[in-house]
């Protein structure tokens, strides 16, 4: 069964992706959606299994590592892959309605969509440091295809932005991979962290480390290397924007978050730790000032990526040299803030999909008397809203909760700093959004109601981010299987 589910998670997209090329879009849109179920199940398939088994390896074509490909399914790695599935499945259930089916360049979506959503599975379950990296080179070069789709000249500029940025951080990245394959003479992360394990002085490969947290964090827009994510994120479909916040920066952070949970206690430094906490705090400020400030509807979300993203950061300070359970409190805030980002995001990005659609406008101050018009969808908006800035019963709380109990363990209490601030500030540009979108306009009959059917999906994600406050523990047993010991299993 286990070799079906792997097929199923890593060729499945695959053959997707070439099908879907092969059609149209509206047949395309057929074959996505029976692809989707089948994903879906196989997400939960796979889910039951390391619930009900634990997490184990598994060696493609049974080639052991360093000689062959080796997977490691988790706790942690089945939570992402479910997640993705999850999103993936609103966003392109989203996109088939949202999308001009007789624009002729919508048709190459669906393959992007399918070899974005392969490229994603490989990273969850990677444990070999090349094949990260060819799940990464297939994630942004998906993604960079997803941002220029239409051709206006503002994506196209933006997508070639986006493309060298991920350019620079793959070298990076892999750069550092050359230096450990130089060193240890294998590619399997387990393998590097257990021959550290016995020679802790690391022999100069905290370089590496270094190098690949750095091509790491620009792939994820980390303070101050995010110029390029507004313009993508902004300019991007509501679709392809509600993946690429959602799940394509996660993918980076999900390696660098692996490399300094395995690598970080030999390799690692408090500087570097401190470093990484400190750019994702003023992440957090700047992203959330920025989002305050800016015009148009989708770059207040897009900004509020960035600012979103910060928090993930603080795993690094909060997991250096500290106790055990104060490292546990770390990274179950970590997962925790992750997923409900994710689920937030992509209702935030749809939802102001539906809201320009409305409208005719992308500016802020366009959504006058729009509340009479989309109030599920402006409901949605705000339910992800509350999820960001932290309140119960969110996610959002759940794991700002979390990092606030790891920060007093540890004894850094100037992260709660950033943790009050960054929900002042989210509750600013939502509010914001809001008290534009309730002013009264006498002329409302220019605004074109979407189908209803585009509301309900991100309804549905933005009760799911609410909601996993009250669900955080169900989560958390399974990301237990991850780091009950360093080998997953």
């Amino acid at each position: 069964m286990t070799l079906w589910l792997m097929a199923g998670l890593l060729f499945t997209p695959l053959a997707w992706a070439v099908l879907t090329l092969l059609a149209g879009f509206r047949r395309g849109r057929v074959v996505t959606w029976l692809g989707i179920a089948i994903q879906v199940l196989v997400s939960l398939a796979l889910w039951a299994v390391v619930v009900r088994d634990g997490g184990f390896q598994y060696p493609l074509g049974g080639w052991q590592a360093p000689l062959g490909i080796e997977l490691r399914v988790d706790g942690l790695a089945v939570t992402f892959v479910l997640l993705t599935a999850l999103v993936a499945a609103a966003s392109g259930l989203h996109a088939g309605f949202y999308l001009d089916p007789d624009k002729q360049w919508h048709r190459y979506f669906w393959p992007l969509f399918w070899f974005l959503w392969a490229g994603l599975n490989v990273v969850w379950l990677g444990n070999d440091l090349f094949n990260l990296y060819v799940g990464l080179e297939l994630i942004s070069l998906s993604a960079v295809g997803l941002v220029a789709l239409g051709g206006q000249s503002e994506a196209l500029r933006a997508a070639l932005r986006y493309l060298m940025a991920a350019l620079l951080g793959s070298l990076a990245y892999l750069l550092g991979v050359a230096l450990f394959y130089g060193e240890f003479g294998s590619l399997s992360l387990s393998g590097i962290a257990s021959a550290l394990g016995q020679d802790s002085s690391g022999d100069g490969t905290g370089f590496a480390l270094v190098l690949m947290l750095f091509g790491l964090a620009l792939k994820t827009a980390l303070f101050p290397m995010h110029r390029w994510l507004p313009p993508a994120h902004g300019i991007a479909r509501s679709p392809v924007s509600a993946l690429l916040s959602a799940l394509v920066v996660k993918g980076s952070f999900y390696i660098a978050a692996r490399l300094w949970l395995e690598l970080g206690a030999p390799l690692g430094s408090l500087a570097l730790a401190q470093l990484l906490g400190l750019l994702g705090g003023m992440a957090v400020f700047w992203g959330g000032w920025q989002a305050l400030r800016q015009r148009k509807l989708k770059q207040v979300v897009a900004y509020s990526s960035v600012a979103q993203i910060g928090y993930l950061f603080l795993l690094f300070p909060l997991t250096w040299n500290t106790t055990e359970a104060a490292a546990l409190q770390a990274q179950q805030a970590m997962t925790l803030q992750v997923i409900s980002h994710a689920l937030a995001k992509a209702a935030m990005f749809l939802s102001a999909g539906n809201l320009i659609m409305s409208v005719g406008s992308n500016r802020v101050n366009a959504l006058a008397g729009v509340s009479h018009f989309l109030p599920f969808s402006l409901f949605s908006f705000g339910l992800a809203g509350v999820s960001l800035m932290g309140l119960p019963p969110t996610g959002g709380f759940a794991a700002k909760w979390l990092f606030l109990q790891a920060s007093l363990a540890t004894g850094q209490w100037w992260w709660l700093v950033v943790l009050l601030g960054g929900g002042l500030l989210s509750a600013a540009y939502v509010f914001r959004v809001y008290r534009a979108s309730f002013v009264e306009d006498s002329n409302i009959d220019h605004f074109f109601h979407p189908a209803r059917r585009l509301e309900i999906i991100p309804m549905i994600l933005a009760l799911l981010s609410l909601g996993l406050g009250l669900m955080a523990e169900p989560v958390l047993s399974v990301m237990a299987l991850t780091f009950a010991n360093g080998e997953g299993t």
